[in-house]
């Protein structure tokens, strides 16, 4: 059996113009990174602006296992299908961070043969975006230090700095740091620590951005410290806000790529789920929807995560009506959910599908909780039995929940002409009456326990008494009227990954609240969650090389 990476070797990709012109890009629109790669121009938008707007498929999961799932594979099989049934159809996906990939997932640019290509660029440098974060990021970090060697005109509390510096890359070792040690001349010794490029806010920030204008004055609004009076300190008081714009002029522009049969793909932005709110950006969604009938777009990890913030956070921000949500599962994640070991999951349960099937139930309820009609992928697998398939099937219909058969790993759109039939009867058949969960100007722990209640399916929230105290503070400073970002582990729809399936009976405790002004939301912390990961006991990069030849082998 071919590898991802043979198959995407193989692909007969068309020279980007070729892409753009599929979907009405003029060649003076892309700014070309070499024969299929490019940025496309925000003036795209601007020409198009007054054209209606496309249909919007979100396409989410159930907690992820590691059976894995294939959410980003259905993602692409879809847009692949409903291009095969005559939609015109573009698929919006999140970038690859270069620390997952070298750590446990590999590549993120699909499976099989619905994948988008050039895979091996995708998933590392691609064109940069990221790596202008972080130098945007860390621009600010050092002149956050310089400011205080110099004087510190601001008055800033070095203690209460809380702008991190940001690296790609998956190393636990740089979690809690010291910074300006070696004398007086290397600025004044303090405590500091690095999260993850995609957790920055700045990363947020640019995927939330509705055009250059926004993205400066979001970036001037980010607080990046407070002063001993403990009024906060925000990075136009630093006169940072032109240069960090300055670096992230092109960064903010989609990058338009294909897949493996062709159908343009907009990869832009790539914020963590469990950390940020796990969305690709607002301008390749909101151009997407311009240019084609059918915008398939994505959110991260389960629907208690990504589906959520894309309805509560994105769309709130961006004016977005998704018309349906694709809810992708597997026989063999729904096991998982049911308490079958990793190892037995090739083996017929038929018990533990029925016991898992309540993580999917949930999901499905929650996603029609704002409003907005549900397909279910069944993403299948080879070891994927007759009875197990039959007995999933007869308990969506129990609950008069669409489902269907996904084939598109093996087949690629071939293999998703149903879901993609069934995508567009839906949304032709039932109309979406979509709508946020909660107001914004309610108070920051009414929004919490909202989430918490009617998505997790908790019995209640617990705050921390220095959660508390931040909560005050947000309050008294006139931060609380923000959406809620919640910071949660992927593995459960509770706080505690290890409670699978359809946890009851649990409380989710909330250890603090940060204030991401820039990005205009408020970041709840539970759990473990941490912004900076660690490398596993193998990391994937372990298993990478590139031969004499140029072929990659065991990015995934």
């Amino acid at each position: 059996m071919k590898t991802d990476v043979q198959i995407a070797q193989e692909a007969n990709m068309e020279h980007i113009k070729s892409i753009a012109e599929k979907v009405g890009i003029n060649n003076d629109e892309l700014e070309l990174f070499g024969n299929h790669k490019a940025k496309v121009s925000l003036e795209v938008f601007d020409r198009l602006k007054d054209e209606e707007d496309g249909k919007l498929i979100l396409v989410t999961a159930i907690n992820p296992t590691p059976a894995g799932e294939g959410k980003t594979t259905t993602n692409i099989g879809l847009s692949m299908g409903l291009n095969q049934i005559g939609k015109k159809t573009m698929t919006t996906l999140r970038e690859p961070s270069l620390g997952p990939c070298f750590g446990i997932k590999g590549g993120a640019a699909g499976g099989g043969y619905s994948q988008v290509v050039p895979m091996d660029d995708i998933n590392l440098h691609f064109t940069g975006d990221i790596h202008a974060i972080t130098t945007a990021h860390n621009l600010l970090a050092a002149l956050i230090d310089n400011h205080m060697h110099q004087g510190n005109d601001l008055n800033i509390d070095q203690r209460r700095v809380v702008w991190n510096r940001v690296l790609d890359m998956n190393d636990r070792a740089l979690r809690n740091v010291v910074v300006g040690l070696g004398g007086k001349g290397n600025s004044i010794p303090r405590e500091d620590g690095f999260d993850i490029t995609v957790a920055s806010e700045i990363m947020a920030i640019l995927c939330l951005a509705t055009s250059l204008e926004d993205l400066k004055e979001r970036l001037g609004n980010m607080i990046v410290a407070y002063t001993f009076d403990g009024e906060p300190v925000k990075a136009d008081d630093l006169d940072a806000t032109g240069a960090l714009t300055l670096i992230l002029k092109d960064a903010i522009k989609p990058n338009l790529v294909q897949t493996l049969e062709n159908t343009p793909a907009f990869i832009h932005g790539g914020p963590f789920a469990n950390i940020a709110h796990g969305c690709n950006s607002v301008m390749a969604t909101k151009m997407a929807l311009k240019l084609a009938d059918y915008c398939v777009t994505e959110a991260g990890f389960g629907a208690d995560l990504g589906a959520e913030k894309f309805f509560n956070i994105k769309s709130r921000f961006a004016d977005l009506n998704p018309d349906a949500a694709v809810i992708v599962a597997t026989v063999r994640a729904l096991k998982s959910h049911g308490g079958v070991a990793k190892d037995k999951l090739n083996e017929e349960n038929l018990e533990a599908l029925d016991k898992g099937f309540e993580n999917l139930k949930k999901h499905i309820e929650n996603v029609n909780k704002f409003g907005v009609p549900a397909v279910v992928a069944i993403n299948e697998f080879p070891s994927d039995t007759e009875e197990e398939v039959n007995l999933l099937f007869n308990k969506c219909k129990e609950i008069k929940a669409e489902v269907v058969l996904s084939k598109v790993w093996a087949k690629g759109g071939e293999g998703g002409i149903d879901l993609a039939k069934k995508v567009v009867e839906t949304v032709e058949n039932k109309p979406s009456n979509f709508k946020p969960l909660y107001d914004v100007d309610m108070s920051i722990e009414e929004k919490i326990e909202i989430i918490a209640k009617e998505v997790y399916g908790a019995d209640g929230v617990d705050f921390t008494g220095k959660c508390k105290k931040q909560i005050k503070q947000l309050k008294d400073l006139e931060l609380d009227k923000m959406p809620i970002c919640m910071a949660k582990t992927q593995s459960s729809l509770s706080d505690d990954p290890s409670l699978k399936g359809r946890p009851e009976g649990f409380r989710v405790t909330v250890r603090g609240v940060n204030v991401s002004a820039g990005a205009k939301f408020l970041v709840a912390l539970t759990g473990d969650i941490m912004t900076m990961p660690g490398l596993p006991k193998v990391p994937a990069a372990n298993n990478m090389d590139v031969t004499k030849d140029g072929e990659i082998t065991g990015l995934f």
